[in-house]
């Protein structure tokens, strides 16, 4: 897709339309298929366009920080599957269950266990020697 900016030499309006090509813009205006929205007239032109290129640095750092931002989330949802592929959720019950797995040898799991729980419990946790660790989730639903 091109973007022209295009001069009416009647009214003298200008305005902006997009073309496949700059091929199809040729082909159009051979055909005399362009005209002005203001008067209708054939007499339409294309103006001199500035290149379209970044404002500022800060935009460039924005689009690096996104691109970053992107790759970061991609790499928390693959976690996340494998995750959910290789554990147990066991949700708001998280310190309950890893207490019971911990401190109960006759209750065997095959799968680790993933859930819930606040900072205080997973300090708690650390403190009884039961290996925890946190990971940012992403929900499904957020962009």
């Amino acid at each position: 897709m091109i973007k022209y900016n295009l001069i009416c030499k009647k009214c003298n309006k200008s305005f902006d339309s997009w073309f496949s090509s700059s091929k199809e813009y040729e082909k159009l205006k051979k055909l005399k298929h362009l005209s002005c929205y203001n008067c209708n007239s054939l007499e339409v032109e294309k103006s001199l366009m500035s290149p379209n290129i970044l404002n500022s640095k800060k935009e460039k750092i924005e689009r690096i920080k996104n691109k970053k931002y992107e790759h970061v989330k991609k790499t928390i949802k693959e976690y996340q599957k494998f995750i959910k592929n290789n554990f147990k959720y066991v949700g708001e019950n998280f310190a309950y269950e890893a207490r019971s797995i911990h401190y109960n040898n006759k209750k065997k799991m095959k799968k680790g266990i993933y859930g819930n729980a606040s900072l205080g419990q997973i300090k708690e946790l650390k403190e009884e020697g039961i290996e925890t660790e946190m990971i940012p989730w992403i929900n499904e639903n957020d962009n």
